[in-house]
């Protein structure tokens, strides 16, 4: 019975992980539903939060000639409250080059000989087997080597462009954002996801804003699909690397 409902277990885990690969069976990948409470962006946008300004103080500022309302031409249209939407922009040219070496020698002896204490040597000598004798009672020696040798080459170059919506404001005035983008081609899905924490003042006028400015960034660029399956070993394989120690 135990056997019975262990396999019928594994039997289910591996239908679980299997159902991301039928989405895109004999057909593209499904976009994600944007229009749903689990997305961040779009609970941030049907929930604004309470408004800025006052309603009186709203009328008297539409009624001046240098309105600094947003929608004004002197207005500052930079993303400040929750549902306003920022553009990111993601462009990381890194290069890194390591290279360690490490090489290192032991070797040590240690020698204890009682050739006459008191004559007990030469009384423990007639009781030892034939052969053993006291004259060189411990005699240890040991020896080790260890060489390490280590090279790391890292290049990355990424440009990219993201609108991101702001999610919360936090009470001490920082944005919290949140940004997806998913393109289509043919049979393939790429997505680009951004997150993190930014100050409204490091935000452009053009209500920009680059990635090394944005706190606990999280920018995952990857995809989904056909292309993406076959680069991926599959998940017995994965199973046995993970559990076998060879």
């Amino acid at each position: 019975m135990t056997f019975r409902l262990s396999f019928a277990g594994l039997c289910l885990v591996l239908l679980l992980q299997g159902c991301g690969r039928v989405d895109h069976l004999g057909k593209p990948p499904s976009f994600s539903d944007t229009r749903t409470m689990a997305n961040p962006e779009h609970a941030a946008m049907m929930n604004p939060g309470l408004p800025l300004m006052a309603e009186r103080v709203r009328r008297l500022d539409q009624a001046s000639l240098w309105s600094g309302n947003r929608q004004s031409l002197l207005g500052d249209r930079r993303a400040l409250r929750r549902g306003d939407i920022l553009t990111v922009v993601i462009e990381i040219d890194d290069k890194a080059e390591i290279s360690n070496k490490t090489s290192r020698a032991r070797s040590g002896s240690e020698g204890l000989s009682v050739p006459g204490f008191f004559g007990i040597p030469q009384r423990i000598n007639g009781s030892l087997p034939e052969g053993a004798s006291m004259e060189e009672a411990v005699s240890i020696s040991s020896s080790s080597q260890s060489t390490g040798d280590g090279t790391v080459r890292r290049k990355e170059k990424l440009e990219l462009r993201v609108a991101a919506t702001v999610a919360d404001v936090l009470p001490n005035g920082v944005l919290a954002i949140s940004g997806s983008q998913e393109v289509r081609v043919n049979f393939e899905m790429r997505e680009l996801l951004v997150s993190g924490f930014v100050r409204p003042e490091d935000i452009s006028r053009q209500n920009q804003i680059t990635y090394d400015k944005i706190a606990s960034a999280r920018i995952s660029y990857g995809g989904r699909g056909q292309i993406s399956d076959m680069q991926q070993p599959r998940y017995g394989q994965q199973v046995v690397d993970a559990v076998l120690p060879f």
